[in-house]
């Protein structure tokens, strides 16, 4: 099987959850009798080389029906993507395109953490958060919020003056670690105030006045290198929506820059085996 694992009962599955910690796992629900199944394997095979810093599973729905019935696994192929323990993805049938796109996907942040010794047991929460809900107040049109979550060159210029609120929100509730922006030393962001679990994004009166959860003060070296900046955790334990704003920036210019912003932590929810009963699935097929 190469680097693809075959799971051989309930325990196991979990086992290699938990071993693999914050690296990306997909598990192949297949079936012996299922042809989409049989067809996809050798790509699938393939992907486990191309990405070699995922974990890649195969579970038999047949010899391994608990851990199907387990993760509501109804139809083969089932392909689900884990990180930390946390179901993230799920995709079903013989589709190598789709299924490589998936991959990717939650693969790149993933990468970044193996490459730059991120905090061990957090990870990058990318995969978290929930794009269509997060804004940014006073952002640059051409360069806008989405351009510093991402990894594609892009960064996110303020408009009027030096000042923005970054509102964040998560899928999940999650545990804050630590933050880190990369920036140029000279327009990076300097005074942050960060507020969490606010009913709406709030605005510059607001963020000026109101009573933050903590206060960080950046140094050039923090946002050139993109180091990650530990914050008061305890404070950070139940996060659903993280706001930032940005009071200045590191020489007083009139815009900020941010190339990238990074958020470190952990989901509060992990799969519990406790939580799965024995139930015989029936069989089913994708195409």
């Amino acid at each position: 099987m190469g680097l693809v694992r075959v799971i051989n009962n309930e325990g196991h599955f979990h086992a290699e959850l938990l071993n693999a910690g914050t690296k990306l796992v997909i598990v192949d629900f297949t079936a012996t009798w299922c042809g989409p199944c049989q067809r996809i394997a050798p790509i699938f095979e393939q992907l486990s080389v191309k990405y070699p810093n995922a974990v890649f599973l195969k579970v038999d729905v047949d010899q391994c029906a608990e851990t199907a019935a387990g993760q509501g696994v109804n139809a083969m192929p089932t392909f689900i993507f884990y990180r930390n323990r946390v179901k993230l993805d799920s995709c079903q049938g013989a589709d190598p395109n789709g299924l490589e796109v998936k991959v990717q996907h939650y693969y790149g942040s993933n990468e970044s953490d193996e490459s730059d010794g991120s905090v061990v047991g957090h990870m990058d929460l990318s995969s978290f958060i929930m794009n269509a809900q997060c804004e940014c107040l006073n952002e640059s049109d051409d360069h806008n919020l989405e351009h510093c979550l991402t990894s594609n060159n892009g960064y996110l210029q303020s408009d009027c003056d030096e000042q923005l609120i970054i509102s964040i929100t998560f899928t999940q509730a999650v545990k804050v670690h630590s933050l880190k922006i990369k920036a140029p030393p000279e327009k990076g962001p300097k005074n942050l105030k960060l507020f969490i679990n606010q009913p709406r994004t709030i605005d510059f009166d607001m963020a000026d006045s109101n009573i933050c959860v903590q206060d960080l003060l950046l140094s050039p070296k923090d946002i050139e290198e993109g180091n990650p900046v530990q914050l008061r955790y305890v404070k950070f334990q139940n996060v659903q929506n993280l706001q930032i704003f940005v009071k200045d920036n590191q020489s007083g210019s009139e815009t900020t820059q941010i190339d990238n912003l990074s958020i470190i932590g952990s989901p509060i929810s992990t799969t519990n085996m406790g939580d799965f009963k024995r139930v015989t699935g029936k069989k089913g097929e994708s195409h």
